[in-house]
């Protein structure tokens, strides 16, 4: 037979903007070796009549960096037909790691990135001390989709300066050497290095994390790695407030584009419900530096946050709350319990902050306690009033009630904002943050929300510039030049979705499969019938083929 696979009847859209159309796409080799109308034949055949045939998604934020180590399917993201992620992000990461540095380095995953300590404890296999390893060991080990990566800063500081990387700036020595281990793992195939500056991003013990400690020089140093080596992006947690943009961040972001000579995305564009007109007036006073390639992500759906006092990350940029972080439940329970920490807090949040107190959308999700059920999908302002209370002191008694098992959650931004944002040409979709605040939020359904929701719903995007904006884009930005695409010669990477039934809800749900029996936030697709990785089916109507196709991608190797 000539071809591995034939994908007959479908409806083409391949990631370029390019208009759909009638077309059988043959696969060979595990690439695509012809789109048109296929006569041979083929060991395999999916009848994709009346469905879409789109490349696989790229999604460019996630935090997978630990996950992969014990689910090679990289779930929920791979069931919504993303067949790429970019990990690394936000400067923080598990490589590379001394032995005598690794409980640093997920202490500071479970106060950046909230995934509980216990499952990172038992579930991360630690068979790399160098980047270079930790990107061996992935490919060892397999996964289902592909994976690229970036070199977070802040194991790099700590694999050089050692627990001195959350106290201080490097010397020139130092960064000398830290700038070699980027090297390195830009030589190994990191599509570009990440950090913070964002004061809720703390690390070991509450201590800040470690890259929001790296001066000018040190960042000149490793932005002159990657323009020295010609590849790589940077990515960069930026604004402390979202929809805005300081002086000093403008500053920070500027030194970078100049230092590196390659593109920066940044975080986060979003339009704030207080300021709607914040957005457009930012992204038009940064527009000269766009067009250099300072490109803000966004997120396609409304962000609904969910807050867990065990792990405030909420409002880990106040810093009455760092003492809070990492303690036993009972020594919390004094912190909340305490008159002059509530009456701090609610002298903070009159400052402007994105919580701002607003209790009225502040939900109870979920309870433990059978007393405490009455509560659910209340707001805390309503409870308050219902039981005659302050709404502050009312968030703080249902969490102590509760044994702090309780889940709040509460939706920001809006969503004609993000109507704008996602159809503005100056920004990137992403910011799924797949992996991270696992028992907090799951954006990783970004994908199929934006094809259901916006535009089979709302028609706010074509269905073409949609899938070109989750394939190409990204893909493009950050040079992963052999996907994104659905081209002859290119690999076989497909997603194949019902565009009458694509979708997510806007909630998740919450499943126990972390290690140790853990909670986290999981997604479920809707519409999507195949998703095809190199060449091999991945899922087939939901369901696992049992194969691991993906690869771990290198930048310089496509």
């Amino acid at each position: 037979m000539a071809y591995d696979l034939i994908i007959k009847n479908g409806t083409v859209v391949d990631g370029t903007g390019a208009f759909r159309r009638r077309a059988d796409v043959a696969v060979k080799d595990g690439k695509v070796a012809e789109i048109g109308k296929v006569t041979d034949g083929a060991a395999e055949t999916i009848d994709a009549s009346d469905l879409i045939v789109a490349p696989g998604f790229v999604d460019p934020h996630t935090h997978y960096d630990a996950q992969i180590c014990w689910d090679p399917l990289v779930s929920c993201t791979s069931w919504h037909g993303v067949t790429t992620v970019v990990m690394g992000n936000c400067g923080v990461g598990i490589a590379p790691c001394k032995p005598a540095a690794r409980e640093v380095a997920a202490w500071d995953l479970v106060n950046v990135e909230a995934i509980p300590f216990e499952a990172l404890s038992k579930g991360i296999t630690w068979e790399w001390e160098s980047f270079p390893e930790f990107l061996a060991a992935a490919q060892r080990r397999g996964a289902g989709i592909n994976l690229a990566f970036l070199a977070p800063l802040t194991p790099f500081r700590h694999y050089v300066l050692g627990e001195e990387s959350m106290e201080r700036e490097a010397t020139p020595d130092e960064t000398a050497r830290v700038a070699s281990l980027l090297r390195e793992a830009i030589d190994a195939g990191a599509f570009g290095f990440s950090t913070t500056t964002l004061p809720q991003h703390i690390g070991y013990q509450g201590r800040p994390l470690a890259c929001r400690l790296a001066s000018s020089d040190e960042l000149k140093a490793y932005a002159n790695v990657l323009r020295d080596a010609g590849r790589g992006a940077i990515e960069v947690a930026l604004t402390r407030r979202a929809g805005r943009m300081s002086e000093d961040e403008q500053g920070l972001l500027e030194f970078l584009l100049d230092e590196s000579m390659r593109p920066v995305t940044w975080l986060a564009m979003a339009s704030r419900p207080d300021r709607p007109e914040a957005s457009a007036d930012t992204l038009r006073r940064l527009e000269p530096l766009i067009k250099r390639g300072g490109v803000p992500q966004v997120l396609c759906k409304p962000f609904v946050v969910q807050m867990d006092l065990r792990n405030p990350f909420s409002f880990a940029d106040m810093e009455l709350w760092g003492p809070v972080f990492n303690q036993p439940l009972e020594r919390q329970k004094e912190f909340y319990r305490n008159s002059e920490f509530r009456g701090a807090f609610r002298e903070e949040l009159k400052r402007p902050h994105l919580f701002q107190g607003k209790w009225n959308r502040v939900e109870v999700l979920e309870v433990a306690s059978p007393t405490l059920k009455q509560y659910e999908r209340k707001t805390v302002g309503e409870i308050a009033e219902q039981r005659h209370e302050d709404p502050l002191d009312t968030f703080f008694d249902l969490a102590l009630e509760d044994d702090l098992n309780i889940q709040y959650t509460m939706q920001q931004y809006h969503e004609e904002g993000i109507q704008r944002l996602i159809a503005d040409p100056r920004t990137m979709i992403g910011l799924s943050d797949g992996g991270a605040h696992v028992n907090m939020l799951c954006d990783a359904g970004y994908c199929t929300y934006l094809l259901g929701t916006w535009v089979r719903e709302r028609q706010a995007l074509t269905l073409e510039h949609a899938i070109k904006r989750i394939t190409s884009e990204p893909a493009d930005f950050f040079g992963i030049k052999d996907r994104g695409r659905l081209k002859v010669g290119l690999p076989a990477d497909v997603a194949i979705f019902d565009e009458r039934k694509i979708g997510s809800a806007k909630r998740a749900r919450m499943q126990n499969d972390l290690p140790g029996g853990g909670r986290r936030l999981v997604m479920p697709a809707e519409g999507v019938e195949y998703t095809i990785v190199n060449g091999d089916v991945l899922y087939e109507h939901g369901h696992h083929s049992g194969y691991l196709p993906g690869q771990v991608l290198r930048s310089g190797a496509q």
